[in-house]
């Protein structure tokens, strides 16, 4: 009789194709993947390490599915991922739950590291970084019509406060080859929209070919069949090109949408931060982004309360986005993260005031965003369809505009009966906040 494993997979897109890769080993190796936590006798807990509440969500998950220990069948509690990577052995001594914790390279022997666990072994399991392959079959945990495509692992940027270099090493690319040949199974397998990550994308390629490749990479890409949508994410703003504004531009499959994270837009704040540019060059790119391709839709992520900042470097930062009306908008505390530079510096800010600054850039985002929205009443918009939600009697779904899990939706109502995964023109006529409203004016 096979054995049940359960997955609950934490942090960001790169994380979750690592969890799919273990659980498509798991499953040729015999064992039966289930949903239901209350009655697998194995899960794992994929977990995110980045930063502080990411690390207190882990936690949180560990001891919370520990506890089928005594209410379900569980027998073997395993964490993977960048909590374990970074912490192998706190985790086992302090939390006496968990009864395996497997480090990042050595994800390519979950299925003996299940066995041995099964059979009583209590052990850290630690490899090399670079021992995680970057190729693999895949159980897609996103719905069947999107899928991420991970093209490199790791990072060279070595950001003063973050700790990706230390946790999943230097950065390694996909060949343009093996990204393709993923991407074309993943197509067959029914995918519409293909997610392009990285810890920096902009960045692929330049280990293998000697140069950024990314837009070479996207030029293949568009030819797959089945393939509607490409969308990329974490793509850093010193590397954005005129060749890949220009193919976004004038590439159907390409969504005119780009992330950038730029994390802040004080020149003093950016220099300690160890990123690259100013404030001033990173207005002009976005200035420039927006002559290129004027439907792009634009999403950034800030950090407030970094060691040294100063008033006058929040009331720039804050400036800065009320001035350049991003689309999208993430805003997090700092979190000092040991092993890092940062974590050194003198003149930490006081959480509570890192926080309040964060609220502050969030609550005007709000308003812009709204703003923004308003000015798409009227307008057409297409639309990847999610699923029908029966309580308020209509669809909902995504459009060019929205990345899975961290934007908005749009909720439309339509006489017919629509498949999900297909995609549809909607006409909007109404907003809720980050959510679009309108009714059904063509399908596929």
């Amino acid at each position: 009789m096979s054995h049940k494993v359960g997955m609950v997979s934490l942090g960001c897109p790169k994380n979750q194709v690592d969890a799919e890769r273990m659980l498509a080993n798991l499953k040729a190796a015999g064992f039966e993947i289930t949903n239901e936590e209350a009655k697998a006798e194995v899960i794992i807990v994929n977990t995110c390490g980045f930063i502080e509440s990411a690390k207190a969500e882990a936690i949180e998950n560990i001891i919370e599915v520990s506890e089928y220990k005594q209410s379900g069948e569980l027998k073997a509690l395993i964490v993977t991922g960048c909590l374990a990577e970074r912490y192998k052995d706190q985790i086992l001594t302090e939390i006496p739950e968990v009864d395996s914790v497997v480090s990042i390279g050595a994800n390519t022997k979950i299925v003996d590291i299940v066995n041995q666990t099964l059979e009583g072994k209590k052990e850290v399991y630690s490899a090399e970084k670079n021992c995680l392959p970057l190729t693999g079959n895949r159980i897609l945990t996103t719905p069947f019509y999107t899928a991420y495509l991970k093209v490199a692992e790791g990072c060279n940027n070595r950001c003063s406060y973050c700790a990706i270099p230390d946790i999943r090493g230097n950065f390694r690319s996909l060949s343009i080859e093996d990204c393709v040949a993923e991407a074309k199974k993943l197509a067959e397998s029914g995918v519409r929209e293909l997610i392009v990550v990285a810890q920096d994308t902009t960045n692929y390629g330049i280990d293998i070919y000697g140069k950024p490749s990314l837009c070479e990479l996207l030029k293949e890409l568009v030819k797959i069949e089945g393939i509607h949508w490409i969308r990329t994410l974490y793509t850093y703003p010193d590397k954005i090109t005129d060749e890949l504004l220009d193919l976004i531009a004038t590439e159907e499959k390409l969504v005119p949408y780009l992330d950038i994270p730029i994390q802040h837009a004080s020149d003093e704040i950016l220099k300690k931060m160890n990123r690259r540019g100013t404030g001033a060059e990173i207005e002009a790119l976005i200035q420039k982004i927006r002559e290129k391709i004027p439907n792009i839709t634009l999403r950034t992520s800030l950090i407030t309360g970094f060691p040294g900042e100063s008033d006058e470097d929040f009331t720039t930062l804050a400036e800065f986005v009320n001035r350049v009306r991003f689309d999208r908008l993430g805003c997090f505390a700092y979190s000092e993260e040991e092993g890092t530079p940062a974590a050194e510096f003198e003149n930490q800010i006081d959480p509570q005031i890192r926080q309040d600054r964060s609220e502050n850039i969030m609550n005007d985002q709000m308003t812009i965003a709204e703003e923004k929205n308003q000015q798409k009443i009227g307008s057409t918009v297409e639309v990847l369809v999610e699923g029908y939600d029966s309580y308020i009697k209509c669809f909902y779904g995504r459009s060019e505009a929205d990345a899975p899990d961290i934007d908005g939706k749009v909720f439309f109502m339509s006489n017919q009966n629509l498949a999900v995964g297909s995609f549809v023109k909607v006409l909007i006529n109404d907003v809720i906040e980050y959510d679009l409203l309108g009714e059904i004016e063509e399908a596929e």
